[in-house]
């Protein structure tokens, strides 16, 4: 499936239906380069678990927990050189717990991660760079066909 989001609003928005309709134990991975718009996306998916507090880029910290109606737990590969870096942080136990793994700059360890999840690229318009994304959802896991219906009444279907 491919969205394209003509503001941050929409981009949040897209983030906010799936976080709303996301199971326990989901992973989503969100890739892109710098300033693409996966912390923003990020916080959408937080604000449809009714997180209630501002979520920021764990870029320094590697993970933010957040609470809501479950747990998110936000990941940021970014600044990790290593896979045994990773090792270290125990991720199998977040992969299968009973919250929501979101992992940015997730494709710089793709080994890691579990086949089953939803992985997102979200990529600068290059018709509109300032604002528009397209949003290339490639592993849709279990997301039923009714949530991507909703996802495209918010964004146009992409190219």
């Amino acid at each position: 499936m491919v969205l394209k989001s003509t503001s941050e609003e929409t981009t949040s928005k897209i983030g906010k239906i799936l976080g709303r309709n996301l199971q326990p134990g989901t992973v989503v991975a969100l890739n892109g380069e710098l300033g693409a718009g996966k912390t923003v996306f990020a916080r959408g998916v937080a604000e449809g678990l009714d997180v209630q507090v501002v979520v920021n880029s764990p870029s320094y910290v590697i993970m933010n927990l957040y609470r809501g109606r479950m747990e998110l737990y936000h990941f940021d590969f970014y600044r990790l050189e290593e896979e045994e870096e990773l090792q270290e942080l125990g991720l199998e136990e977040y992969f299968y717990g009973d919250g929501i793994t979101l992992i940015e700059w997730a494709d710089k360890f793709p080994g890691v991660l579990p086949t089953t999840r939803v992985e997102i690229d979200i990529v600068k318009d290059d018709e509109d760079l300032e604002n528009s994304r397209i949003l290339y959802f490639k592993h849709l896991g279990k997301l039923e066909e009714s949530l991507i219906e909703e996802l495209k009444k918010v964004a146009s279907p992409g190219y």
